[in-house]
């Protein structure tokens, strides 16, 4: 096996590694399963890249960032590296360029988001494949007790197993002990096999400072002004904040520009590549940017709002000063901005009603169910997340057991007359296509068919309809597509208290709420220490610092004291108005818990307010700057009765 110092010089130019790379290079070279936990900027990627090239077979790399994996594999490719990436932006050619090169065992690594595995035509085309090395980016997100946990990713231990992968690897920058415990519990990885790196870094001067909202731009623009021009990143909460700003800081005459998760894709494509290209530029963001571009020389990062955790805070500061220079990371801390961050958590609470109507739906059906999730979220009034989220539940608590998704529409538009595919076989197989074509119903240019219909009518597997659609498609006889991805799931057990199961997950969101609220405090507690910042977080990620680090706020100026939130009161003139509003049936059904309604006046949106447009309510919202907390006090005393 060649040398791994060799592979570093001869294939990433660089002599040396970073503290904790080639120890867990070596876990995976002899074998083992591993875990990386550094900070941000501190080459977990490597970790995968050089064992990907002395590894046989493939190596998967799931990530949920799709400017990590463009940029990845063009740094690969310039160093004469395969791979690709399979994402949602690629057309119907790349694609099967991609899945062709996979097939012919041309790419050393293959990128794809964790919601590829929902794609049964993907996870078909990756069954034989060598998997020597199964790598996880952001692996955080499979914590239920992580500041981002996502339920897909708890999927993903069991895809490991399933494509027989050799051994995995769980990166994040942001693991505290108890996520890291979870991590190594689903991927089974050794407890020597974690390694943890320094999260603390001497280059990035932390400062916290609290601001009122009134004299916020103006600290910012002269911040801005004084300090030597470098390429910054503002980071804030709303896609209309960071319209706002960016739009005031460019008539101020700054290289501003907005970027948020509401543009288009060739838009923000557009706005990072202009980031990468200046080293002068300004972006003002919502946290969608920043995750994954690789650029070393970021002098300043801002936050405009305050960072929802203390996870999130470090992974945006651990943006700056990649090249090892001085940079500086300040955030403003305004006590009127925590209404909108604490409203986000718990607008994701489901009502208690909702919840065991779920349950009362999902457990009334046949042993053997298929589920379209948005339709399901529409009709109990669950955040799709959430609704993601029980089911994860029920099926770790053996309830349920979730089977491989499956598409309920494709669609195909022919390359050629069907008589001139016809023309092409003979015999069985002639007759099989003719009686498939003859299924499909047209429309005004695709045509549609039902897998699941076709294969009862045709009495023949319906795995046999995918596979002669993707041949077509792969021999470019038919363009195909697809839509209405359903959900298959198998009951193992009826609960014996239905009532008692609602209970009890509605109860373990609300500890989700709760635990999601602290770590917003968390943020605040930071701010108000009274001892060194620095050391505080680099404690809260499990590394301690022999002294006080001399460049933080505390350390700078001492202990400071955030203000307290301004009170605001609730108008009872909104009362009539409410009544007036739920007197009409559709909104009353879709209003009538304190929450639902708390929600609504607090202008967080849920499936069946949207759908049924009363975003666009003249109350949706007049509550926004009131606490959650306390409008559902309010909500519960003087309205219940009537919404009820």
């Amino acid at each position: 096996m060649e040398d791994i110092h060799a592979l570093l010089r001869n294939h990433f130019g660089y002599d040396s590694f970073r503290p904790g790379q080639a120890e867990v290079i070596n876990h995976l070279l002899a074998g083992d399963s591993a875990a990386a936990v550094f900070p941000t900027g501190a080459g977990k990627s490597l970790c995968y890249q050089l064992p990907a090239l002395t590894l046989p077979g493939v190596t998967l790399v799931v990530s949920p960032l799709i400017a990590l994996m463009k940029d990845q594999i063009d740094a690969l490719a310039a160093r004469g590296i395969a791979a690709r990436q399979l994402d949602s932006t690629l057309d119907a050619a790349t694609y099967r360029e991609v899945m062709a090169q996979v097939r012919a065992g041309q790419l050393r690594m293959l990128y794809v988001a964790p919601e590829r595995f929902n794609n049964e035509r993907f996870r078909a085309a990756i069954r034989d494949l060598r998997i020597s090395l199964f790598a996880v980016d952001e692996a955080h997100c499979i914590s239920e007790w992580g500041h981002n946990f996502r339920p897909d990713y708890l999927k993903l231990a069991g895809y490991a197993r399933e494509f027989n992968a050799e051994r995995v690897l769980a990166l994040t920058a942001t693991a505290t002990e108890a996520v890291l415990d979870d991590i190594r519990a689903g991927f089974d990885i050794k407890p020597e096999c974690a390694v943890r790196t320094g999260f603390y870094r001497p280059n990035l001067t932390l400062l916290t400072t609290p601001v009122d909202a009134s004299e916020r731009d103006a600290r910012l623009l002269q911040w801005l002004r004084e300090r030597e021009p470098g390429a910054t990143i503002i980071y804030v909460t709303a896609q209309k904040t960071a319209e706002t700003v960016a739009n005031a800081l460019s008539r101020a005459g700054l290289p501003a520009r907005a970027y948020h998760a509401g543009m288009k894709d060739d838009l923000r494509a557009e706005i990072q590549n202009w980031f990468m290209r200046n080293d002068t530029a300004i972006v003002v963001a919502t946290i969608a940017f920043g995750m994954g571009v690789d650029k070393s020389n970021i002098r300043y990062i801002y936050h405009y709002n305050p960072p929802k955790s203390l996870e999130n805070y470090s992974q945006e500061i651990g943006r700056a000063g990649r090249d090892g220079e001085a940079s500086l990371c300040q955030a403003m801390i305004c006590p009127d901005d925590l209404n909108a961050l604490e409203n986000f958590v718990y607008g994701d609470t489901p009502a208690a009603s909702a919840v065991q109507g779920l349950l009362d739906d999902l457990f009334s059906r046949d042993i053997h169910f298929d589920v379209n999730l948005n339709e399901l979220a529409f009709v109990h009034d669950i955040r799709l997340l959430v609704l993601r989220t029980l089911l994860t539940y029920l099926e770790l608590e053996g309830y349920l057991r979730g089977g491989t998704p499956f598409y309920s529409d494709y669609q195909f538009k022919p390359r050629m007359s069907s008589a001139e595919i016809l023309a092409r076989f003979e015999g069985a197989r002639r007759d099989f296509l003719a009686a498939l074509f003859r299924q499909a119903r047209k429309a005004r240019t695709w045509l549609h068919i039902d897998p699941a219909s076709t294969a009862a009518a045709l009495n023949v597997p319906r795995e046999k309809i995918i596979r002669a659609l993707d041949w077509l498609h792969d021999q470019q006889m038919l363009e195909v597509k697809v839509a209405g991805v359903r959900y298959r799931y198998q009951r193992l057990q009826t609960p014996p208290d239905l009532t008692a199961l609602a209970e009890n997950l509605s109860q373990r969101m609300l500890q989700r709420e709760k635990a999601e609220i602290g770590r917003l405090q968390q943020v605040l507690d930071l701010v108000n220490a009274d001892s060194c910042q620095t050391a505080l977080l680099a404690a809260h990620f499990a590394e301690t610092l022999p002294q006080p680090c001399g460049h933080c706020s505390w350390c700078l100026e001492g202990r400071q004291t955030l203000p307290e939130r301004k009170p605001r009161s609730i108008d009872n003139a909104l009362l009539p108005r409410i009544q007036e509003l739920l007197k009409d049936e559709d909104a009353r059904k879709i209003l009538r818990e304190p929450r639902a309604l708390t929600r609504f006046l607090c202008g967080l949106t849920s499936p069946r307010i949207a759908r049924a447009k009363l975003t666009r309510h003249a109350l949706f919202g007049t509550l926004e700057d009131i606490p959650f907390s306390q409008a559902l006090d309010w909500v519960e005393r003087e309205l219940d009765p009537v919404a009820g």
